[in-house]
């Protein structure tokens, strides 16, 4: 908790979840929804959600699902995370979408 309050990492909270709903954007996502840096990235259905992460994974990036919603990745990075880190991820994810749509 002392670090939290001495690194201020909270602050830089809501500008880290607003960059990654601005670049999560995809015909194939419904909607991106977060509370912080727990985001839910929602898919017509499991099985795209499925392959999406699937291929996530292959490229590097760990990702899972929603036991409670199936249709929806779960991202949930620590709050240490770098804005170029967020980029990367979600070019990743938008790349794997793109790969598996077309």
């Amino acid at each position: 908790m002392q670090v939290l309050l001495e690194e201020d990492y909270i602050s830089a909270v809501a500008g880290k979840e607003q960059l990654f709903r601005r670049l999560l954007v995809h015909p194939a996502i419904r909607e991106v929804r977060s509370a912080g840096l727990l985001i839910a990235v929602e898919f017509e259905n499991f099985e795209l959600n499925k392959r999406v992460i699937d291929s996530c994974i292959d490229k590097g990036l760990l990702t899972d699902w929603f036991l409670f919603a199936p249709q929806c990745m779960r991202i949930a990075p620590p709050l240490t995370i770098a804005e170029e880190e967020i980029q990367t991820a979600c070019s990743i994810i938008l790349t794997a979408i793109t790969q598996i749509i077309s």
